[in-house]
């Protein structure tokens, strides 16, 4: 068996030469968005590290300025109003109506702070807030109740009772007075 060699050259194209080693980058002088790579990232919150009840901190929901909403607001979170909302708001949070918005409806929520326009009772709430841009048309029954110098409101107002009330002895007789006015009017 004989091996041999083709003798036609090879239509071998000129030499290439070698791939320059590649040069470093110039410094770009471009902005570039900073990321601090000297503190840690957050660690996922875990039951040991969330608050003392081990719940989440609420989030805020927002009605913009331009929004003109109607309906029914319920859940857990805060809410903050700044436009126009047509419906009742019932929030396990806090509730704020900023200058300017209006609420019409009624309200249950911890913390009602009010410097818009509320026109509607707030059935529910463990304090609540009357700044001095705010207007309520309406009954409030809350657990204590601020209200600022300029404020305006009008209806019923029924707070400092909290949890005495359902203790048995609300401070009223049976005619909605208080026992002091309904002792004096038997005398």
């Amino acid at each position: 068996m004989a091996i041999w060699k083709d003798s036609t050259p090879a239509k071998n194209p000129a030499p290439t030469p070698a791939a320059p080693a590649e040069s470093p980058k110039a410094a770009s002088f471009e902005p570039t968005p900073i990321r601090d790579i000297t503190s840690p990232a957050p660690a996922p919150a875990t039951p040991a590290a969330s608050p003392a009840r081990n719940e989440a901190p609420l989030k805020e929901s927002l009605i913009a300025a331009e929004l003109t909403i109607e309906g029914k607001i319920e859940g857990t979170g805060h809410v903050r109003i700044a436009g126009k909302f047509n419906g009742d708001v019932n929030v396990q949070g806090n509730l704020t109506i900023e200058p300017g918005a209006r609420l019409s409806g009624g309200v249950r929520a911890h913390k009602v702070i009010v410097a818009g326009e509320l026109e509607g009772n707030i059935e529910s709430a463990q304090k609540v807030e009357l700044l001095e841009s705010g207007a309520l048309t309406g009954d409030v029954k809350a657990g204590a109740l601020t209200v600022a110098t300029g404020a305006r409101m009008r209806g019923q107002v029924d707070f400092g009772w909290g949890d005495k009330a359902t203790g048995g002895s609300s401070g009223k007789g049976g005619n909605g007075k208080s026992d002091k006015a309904a002792s004096d009017n038997d005398a």
